[in-house]
């Protein structure tokens, strides 16, 4: 079962990506003074996640105080870098989640159909304190639904 309100993310670590290099780096390393917004996507420069992205920037997302935004995909660490050059965030930053390992913590690796071998991540996004603790999570139930962004806003401010 994915995390929900009031559980704490698993301190995973992965190479994290910021436009430029990667490192590999803890979850509780990349979360800023008041916590962060982990955003789950496929692949970095899928359909879904280029609009999404596109929308967190014109949303302001790169503003949050003390929070950071991060995302997970499966991409490896030159895609994600190629992928936080396209959006022209340096302020937002990757997980490469190569082997699934990541996503796998947060029970979110779900088998693609009509991809044969791969699986990706549940669209999901979560908002944590700076203890991991999950103050709102959001799982899709289909692979197209929008985030509610409004709701994560909302959740980034209670922080």
């Amino acid at each position: 079962m994915p995390p929900t309100a009031g559980e704490r993310l698993p301190d995973f670590e992965a190479p994290l990506c910021d436009g430029e290099t990667f490192r590999s780096t803890a979850l509780s390393a990349a979360l800023g003074d008041r916590g962060g917004v982990v955003v789950c996507t496929g692949f970095a420069f899928s359909a879904i996640a280029q609009n999404w992205w596109k929308r967190f920037v014109r949303a302001g997302w790169e503003e949050f105080d003390g929070v950071s935004v991060l995302g997970v995909s499966r991409d490896g660490p030159y895609a994600q870098n190629e992928f936080l050059r396209w959006l022209d965030r340096p302020d937002f930053r990757f997980f490469a989640d190569v082997n699934g390992a990541v996503s796998e913590s947060l029970d979110l690796l779900a088998d693609r159909d009509h991809m044969a071998t791969v699986s990706t991540p549940w669209r999901s996004a979560f908002v944590v304190d700076s203890d991991r603790e999950v103050q709102y999570a959001f799982v899709a139930d289909d692979w197209i639904s929008p985030l509610p962004r409004s709701d994560i806003e909302a959740a980034v401010e209670a922080l």
